[in-house]
């Protein structure tokens, strides 16, 4: 199955339409999302007053961060066993993409930490550091690729870093509970079901929705430009060597 998808024809193919119709569901889902979260549910006294509608942006950007990082591991690893080149595009492209949505987690998580908390950042805890390091893998991530001379390399050391700091992904989501911290626990993907009330419950995971929908466009918008960049190198290269 995956290697109908590995076809890079096949992908630019499949993008041309559904990377628009992503774009769209996307604008309706987070500007759903943030007028219902910013402006019609009811501020939370227990949470910080309307200082929780922060939670609209971070929770998204949380999510986000860590599916990301997951999905640059896996791509990683599919291109370390299979090598589908499509794979490897993927990871390239979602790199920057999860230092993006990291950066607005660990700012949004300030916000709404300063009047929470009484302050803005806590070097002891678990689940912030472990948050900062993963974006820091993110950046390495991409330096790493920068500094090597050719694809191939590039390639092979950034799937092994990626696949490695996989391994911070299970200690940013259970950090909360193996560690003390200031972050609250779990609310809506809990064993028992979400603990949120509905009428914030919904405007999340419609923002959410949106949020990935952005994600997913702007990463096949990304792989689209890479392809088309190796097109060209190509037909370069053909056109010196006289093929």
């Amino acid at each position: 199955m995956f290697s109908w998808f590995a076809n890079p024809h096949r992908f630019v193919k499949l993008s041309d339409w559904l990377v628009p119709a992503c774009y769209v569901l996307a604008a309706v889902g987070i500007l759903w999302g943030l007028w219902q979260g910013l402006w019609i549910v009811p501020k939370d006294d227990y949470q910080g007053g309307d200082i929780m509608r922060v939670m609209f942006i971070h929770v998204p950007a949380a999510w986000l961060a860590m599916a990301s990082y997951l999905g640059m591991a896996v791509m990683s690893f599919v291109w370390f066993i299979w090598r589908h080149e499509v794979a490897d595009i993927a990871a390239k492209a979602i790199a920057p993409l999860g230092a993006t949505w990291t950066a607005l987690c660990l700012a949004t998580g300030a916000i709404w930490g300063k009047p929470t908390w009484g302050t803005w950042w806590q070097w002891d805890d678990a689940r912030m550091m472990s948050v900062l390091f993963m974006f820091f893998l993110f950046l390495g991530y991409m330096a790493l690729r920068a500094a090597m001379d050719t694809r191939q390399k590039a390639a092979r050391a950034g799937a092994i870093l990626a696949m490695v700091g996989a391994l911070n992904v299970p200690l940013i989501k259970f950090s909360v509970d193996l560690f003390t911290s200031l972050h609250q626990d779990a609310s809506v993907i809990t064993a028992e079901g979400p603990k949120m009330a509905a009428v914030y419950l919904w405007p999340l995971l419609i923002s959410s929705f949106g949020h990935t929908l952005l994600f997913a466009a702007l990463v096949m918008t990304f792989m689209r430009a890479e392809i088309w960049t190796r097109r060209a190198a190509q037909l370069r290269a053909r056109l010196m060597t006289g093929d």
